[in-house]
């Protein structure tokens, strides 16, 4: 991960459901780059969004924010952020494949909406 675009990576949930979807993420996300100790997403786009949830044995926090529904912020450490487009569950699978490429090229810069357009 070159870190140098706007993105770094995507994420295809199968659901709307934070609760299942997100402890898996965040397993798959530690295995390559260590404890992932908070998430940050846009309510409005889950189904009941706790404060905190379980995964790998670890109490992750969960902060909110409205606005940015195509997004979710994962931190490890203290201050290593990354940003992840979130395809929406159900999405073309063409269109999931050029919107998770497109997110996850070196050096990307175009906005989540285009890159979900197809």
């Amino acid at each position: 991960m070159s870190r140098d675009g706007i993105f770094d990576g995507a994420w295809w949930p199968r659901s709307n459901h934070v609760l299942a979807e997100l402890p898996d993420l965040i397993t798959a996300l530690g295995a390559h780059f260590g404890r992932i100790v908070r998430v940050g997403l846009d309510t409005t786009a889950w189904d009941g969004v706790p404060r905190s949830l379980a995964a790998n044995g670890l109490t992750i926090r969960i902060n909110w924010f409205a606005g940015s529904d195509a997004t979710i912020s994962v931190t490890r450490g203290f201050q290593d952020h990354f940003l992840l487009l979130v395809v929406p569950p159900g999405t073309n699978p063409a269109t999931a494949a050029s919107a998770m490429a497109g997110a996850s090229a070196t050096g990307n810069h175009t906005p989540a909406a285009e890159l979900l357009l197809g």
